[in-house]
């Protein structure tokens, strides 16, 4: 079986029982055991001892980053806890006056809670929703901007859930690989960009333009609802009376902790011992980012803001001592889907050996695939629509770009030239939105819930706005992917955000000059 087609199937399998049954924890695992069936030759028991020895290899080589997202759960409930998004909300309600400032306050607390997806869902919603409803924002409209301001945000920002569990996909320093695709992760940026764009113009169309309508006329801010009932958001943002430095303290510390801890790893982590020494290991900071541990870094650094944020509410009176020990186990459970999505993905790319041994998928592709640079190029365009439709289909992200990733590096190689960059910004691009406009997508869900709006009426309204910006980016990746074999880095990185924001600018203005000349129509059609 080693370096055969037999490595794909694996894989493959996974993909095919995630688009049939939607289930990601089960596709996964089946395709590890078919795996570990090929490696033991038929035999289950056999087959069960491999699989759980490569688990448990990856585990283990993966545990600073399990301890990453641990921590980051404790952080997260210790920050709901104290009260501080709830003095956000009326600290914004006391300070703005107008629509656009609510729309544009909301759009923020969401950037600004960058850590954690689904702390981002339940916060938002349930802080904003009093001060948009006193300016008549449509519940759809306040469930579009908790949804683009959740993952979107979260798959651009290097210390967050999301960058971990990139980072341990990919080969080497991952989460250096994780920044240089920042820029390149087109859905995420113009996703970002029709987020202001909503909030500070009067951009609507489709299904969420009568919505607002009528919510601003009527103040019906449910407009638009269908016989679907939404599940009443479970109240995570403490009653308690919260000061707004509680939510960005804990931040702010969380971000220089984990720079800092990336420098001083970098100076200091010998990947020949693999340990941390006293000898210098780089001359500079930039070398000594280039050279860190993310794993470890990331580690030290969120270890570090759970110690300073225990001790800040401790000072302040913001959380008892019984609640800070609460939050500890609170935090990992909350972290416990994550992990096992990760364990399982980090173990089908072992079974793989897309990073080297096992079935060795990377030795059959270097053996016998030599496409040329025309099918090199489709690359980026086609794992987008695939990425795309696999977390559509099974409602997560990180399901999606667990299966992927091995698959592009094992068929690029896992050096971080530009055109492999292009192909995984575009895994992650297009896993975020297949997500973001999934019906069973957990962030989705948590979305319209935080909102309080109708989940069907939340998924029909924002359709339309995620499928422009993931066009754009479809045609972004496909003009880029054919030039990405002869250009550097940073040429595609100028290259691909110039085509987005072309295409980006010239479709809302086609958007409204439709919508200014359906008003002229329907005002000169009223004076007859």
């Amino acid at each position: 079986m080693e370096a055969t087609f037999w490595a794909f199937v694996p894989a493959i399998i996974a993909i095919l029982l995630a688009l049939i049954t939607k289930q990601v924890y089960l596709s996964l695992f089946a395709g590890i055991f078919v795996g570990a069936m090929f490696l033991a030759k038929g035999n289950p028991i056999q087959a069960l001892g491999e699989l759980f020895t490569i688990m448990a290899e990856k585990l283990g080589g993966n545990a600073t980053i399990v301890v990453f997202l641990v921590m980051l759960g404790i952080l997260v409930i210790l920050m709901t806890k104290s009260g501080g998004s709830s003095a956000y909300g009326e600290w914004a309600s006391k300070k703005i006056t107008s629509r656009k400032g609510a729309l544009g306050a909301t759009a923020a607390l969401g950037c600004l809670i960058f850590v954690d997806d689904y702390f981002n869902c339940l916060t938002v919603g349930n802080v904003m929703r009093p001060l948009t409803d006193k300016y008549k924002v449509s519940r759809s409209k306040l469930a579009y901007l908790i949804d683009s301001t959740a993952a979107p945000i979260c798959i651009i920002a290097p210390i967050s859930s999301w960058a971990a569990a990139v980072s341990g996909e990919l080969e080497g320093d991952g989460l250096i690989v994780f920044i240089k695709t920042i820029p390149l992760n087109l859905y995420a940026l113009l996703t970002l960009a029709m987020v202001a764009v909503v909030c500070f113009t009067k951009f609507d169309f489709f299904k969420m333009k009568k919505n607002e309508n009528i919510a601003m006329q009527t103040g019906d801010l449910l407009a638009g609802e269908t016989d679907l009932p939404t599940e009443d958001a479970p109240n995570n943002v403490s009653s308690a009376k919260g000061k707004v430095m509680y939510l960005v303290a804990p931040i702010v510390f969380l971000i220089v902790a984990c720079v800092a801890s990336m420098i001083y790893v970098g100076y200091f982590y010998n990947w020949d011992t693999g340990h941390l020494g006293t000898e210098l290991q780089s001359s500079n900071v930039i070398e000594a980012i280039s050279n860190c541990d993310a794993g470890i870094s990331l580690s030290i650094g969120s270890t570090l803001t759970v110690i300073f944020t225990m001790i800040f509410y401790a000072i302040t009176k913001a959380v008892s001592f019984k609640e800070m020990m609460e939050s500890i186990p609170q935090g990992f459970k909350s972290m416990v889907p994550a992990i096992l999505i990760l364990t399982l993905a980090w173990t089908l790319s072992g079974i793989m050996g897309a990073k080297g041994g096992a079935l060795d998928a990377k030795g059959f592709v270097q053996a016998h695939i030599t496409a040329d640079s025309m099918a090199h190029g489709l690359f980026p365009a086609v794992f987008f629509v695939l990425a795309g439709l696999i977390a559509f289909a099974t409602g997560t992200s990180w399901g999606t770009f667990g299966i992927l990733i091995p698959i592009s590096t094992a068929i690029l190689g896992t050096e971080a030239n530009a055109l492999t960059l292009l192909t995984v910004s575009a895994i992650l691009a297009g896993a975020v939105y297949g997500d973001h406009v999934s019906p069973i997508s957990d962030t989705t869900i948590l979305a319209s819930s935080g909102a309080q709006c109708n989940h069907i009426d939340h998924v029909k309204t924002q359709l339309p706005y995620a499928t422009m910006v993931a066009i754009i980016a479809f045609i972004s990746y496909l003009a880029c992917g054919f030039i990405a074999n002869s250009a550097s880095y940073g040429v595609i990185v100028l290259v691909t955000l110039a085509i987005g924001a072309v295409l980006f600018a010239a479709t809302i203005l086609v958007i409204n000059y439709i919508n200014k000349k359906n008003k002229k129509e329907v005002v000169e059609e009223a004076t007859k």
